[in-house]
């Protein structure tokens, strides 16, 4: 059976939830991967009402829908981040936020991903994707000065953070996947392995893996996918385009604004980007994912209305099922 093509509601929150299952479902995709934001998910409803969970598979069954993965990504990053600020406050919601105080944001935003793994399991679904945050993407410019006790407190307060949120999800037999991508405590190939190791590996604790981060960074996203493949617990499809070169657009972005000329990468639309899908798609198979590929559209020079059905296209025709026989068997007798 082909692997299910989600469409990743967080870019279109600011939609009712039933439009924009009504856009993905007359557009052909099989799901959605939802956005715990908006009104498309009130995690704190989902785990304590059983008519609102209801109401959400409704909906998705009426546009002929299905539901594989929820998404904590903006309260997620509260859970470590070492500098809590209004850039937090313009995405937690009014009761995670509280009075700002930053400890006390950490903690309810912990909490409320604790709810979140509740919330997936009333909902039938078994992998919560989000991002952790983290206590030391500000010192990664390693100025002023950053020892190696910094960097290792630093993991060891993530894993003091998530171990016990890991523990609800154990409890309640879902898995979290997290989003390799910069300001995370994972953000390349060297700090998701140790990140990996300050959790002990548990198995509750896993990757999602979006290519759009590693091309900006120069990074394989291909080889990535056979290096974790124990650990690929969900797949985005997001691409981006490499505008350096020039002598002026420098990878880090240049704090300029999406879309703008000068910026040495952009996120783009899946396809018009720098992504080697062909490649991806050919080792998703090799590694044996046959979980949900979830298409997430951002691109601020394309219309998304356009985008999104342009990019499931892109995906059907490339994220072909392995063979059921290898091409060479017809050989024998």
């Amino acid at each position: 059976m082909a692997r299910p093509i989600t469409l990743f509601t967080g870019q279109w929150a600011d939609l009712p939830f039933e439009e924009v299952a009504r856009l993905a479902s007359g557009w052909g995709y099989d799901g959605l991967e939802i956005a715990c934001w908006g009104d498309h998910l009130d995690v704190r409803r989902a785990a304590e009402d059983d008519s609102y969970v209801r109401d959400r598979l409704d909906i998705l069954e009426k546009y002929n829908l299905k539901v594989w993965a929820i998404s904590t990504h903006l309260v997620g990053q509260a859970v470590c981040d070492k500098v809590i600020d209004e850039r937090h406050q313009a995405i937690l919601p009014a009761h995670v936020w509280g009075d700002g105080e930053a400890e006390g944001v950490r903690t309810r935003a912990a909490e409320e991903v604790k709810v979140t793994a509740r919330a997936a399991k009333n909902l039938g679904v078994d992998t919560v994707v989000g991002f952790t945050g983290s206590p030391i993407w500000h010192m990664l410019a390693m100025f002023p000065p950053v020892t190696q006790k910094l960097i290792d407190a630093g993991f060891a307060e993530f894993a003091d953070r998530w171990n016990p949120i890991l523990d609800v999800f154990d409890e309640v037999g879902a898995r979290f996947a997290h989003e390799v991508h910069p300001s995370e405590i994972a953000y390349d190939y060297w700090t998701t392995e140790r990140a990996l190791d300050a959790i002990g590996r548990r198995p509750a604790f896993g990757l999602n893996w979006d290519p759009s981060h590693f091309v900006w960074q120069d990074l394989d996203p291909v080889g990535f996918l056979w290096d974790f493949r124990d650990r690929i617990y969900h797949v985005d499809c997001k691409d981006a385009k490499n505008q350096v070169g020039n002598g002026r657009n420098g990878r880090l972005g240049s704090h300029l604004p999406w879309a703008d000329h000068r910026r040495g990468w952009d996120f783009v639309s899946t396809g018009r980007g720098d992504v080697p899908w062909g490649a991806s798609f050919r080792m998703l198979n090799s590694i044996g994912y046959t979980g949900p590929i979830s298409v997430e559209w951002e691109d601020a020079g394309m219309d998304r209305l356009l985008g999104a059905p342009e990019a499931l296209e892109f995906v059907r025709k490339l994220a072909v099922d392995p063979p059921a026989a290898a091409f060479d068997a017809a050989f024998s007798s």
